[in-house]
């Protein structure tokens, strides 16, 4: 009798130590997942530009609903220098455990990749892209002097008066919208360099420049005040700022569609799970009613975008303006 009361316990046990096993690797498993207890401490969202920009607001927007969404502090960390590539660069060689993002902007992410040779970082290589927080179309302006009523009678108005065929810009993002403007249309004008997007506009009023084509915010104001003549705003859609506008593509230059973007970043190490749980986060933050609806408050179109469609769009980006970089023969100051 003991003899068969031990082989029967053998057998017992022979059958349970499958399960045994099994059970006594769930917890290992779970132990090996890097998203099962992320966020476990506050997370740190680098900007690379001064508090109350536009990058710097939709971060602090966007921040606090995804605190909200993911149980845990967001702090927003302004490090604003070389037009926000330094953040970029410092970012890149942070752990890549979820903790530490970046607010890109497309000045320093998609442009800078098509402009600096020697830059240290690549907005898709570098960087795991997480979801778009939002675009916004340019407005091309003109002194309301100038007879020119739309882009096709401006370029007519430029070949006629090259002496006076000049343009406004601040920066590499503006300087390539013109470019391409020029090639697409062969319009001739010569870059005037300003420091700020509102003496761009200045320059205009003043009729020292024939045009500038600008960001929303200072454009908006002095086209709706009638200081200046938007004629066109880039892209394929009218802006619902100023919708009596035209678009690009409505005046028969649908390839002059440059969109300024401001997107969430990770170190490009980053495990998949965390990146996974980071963009599904942000996705629904930027989407949320009440963000959503702020965004477009600052004539902007919320984005929201995957991970998959932001990374494609950067690299069309990126194409799209070494392009026109090769093409004007365009080099810039790094």
């Amino acid at each position: 009798m003991m003899w068969k009361s031990f082989c029967r316990n053998m057998v017992v046990g022979a059958l349970a130590l499958p399960a045994l096993l099994a059970a006594a690797c769930v917890p290992a498993a779970a132990q090996t997942d890097p998203a099962a207890g992320y966020p476990s401490r506050p997370i740190r969202v680098i900007v690379g530009f001064a508090a109350g920009g536009g990058n710097d607001i939709f971060a602090r927007l966007v921040g606090q609903k995804l605190s909200e969404l993911i149980g845990q502090s967001v702090v927003i960390e302004n490090r604003p220098a070389a037009g926000g590539r330094q953040a970029a660069e410092y970012v890149a060689n942070q752990p890549p455990d979820g903790y530490t993002l970046l607010v890109g902007a497309s000045g320093m992410m998609s442009i800078a990749a098509a402009v600096y040779p020697n830059l240290r970082y690549h907005p898709t290589k570098s960087f795991i892209p997480l979801s778009m927080i939002a675009n916004f179309p340019l407005i091309m302006s003109v002194p309301v002097s100038n007879p020119s009523k739309s882009v096709g009678e401006l370029v007519a108005w430029a070949k006629q008066h090259p002496e006076k065929a000049n343009y406004a810009t601040t920066s590499p993002a503006f300087t390539i919208a013109t470019e391409l403007l020029k090639l697409k249309s062969g319009m001739p004008g010569v870059a005037i360099p300003w420091k700020s997007s509102t003496e761009m506009l200045l320059c205009v009023v003043t009729e020292q420049c024939l045009l500038a084509i600008a960001d929303g915010p200072p454009s908006v104001p002095m086209v709706k005040a009638g200081k200046v003549r938007a004629l066109a705003v880039t892209g394929s859609e009218r802006s619902p700022e100023l919708p009596d506008v035209p678009s690009m593509a409505e005046q028969g230059l649908p390839e002059v569609d440059i969109h300024l973007w401001s997107g969430v970043f990770a170190p490009a190490a980053t495990p998949p799970a965390i990146a996974k749980k980071l963009e599904a986060a942000l996705r629904q933050a930027i989407l949320a009613p009440d963000v959503s609806s702020k965004l477009r408050a600052m004539a902007s179109n919320p984005g929201g975008t995957s991970s998959e469609e932001f990374r494609r769009m950067i690299d069309a980006d990126i194409k799209l303006y070494e392009g026109v970089v090769k093409a004007a023969n365009l080099t810039f100051e790094d």
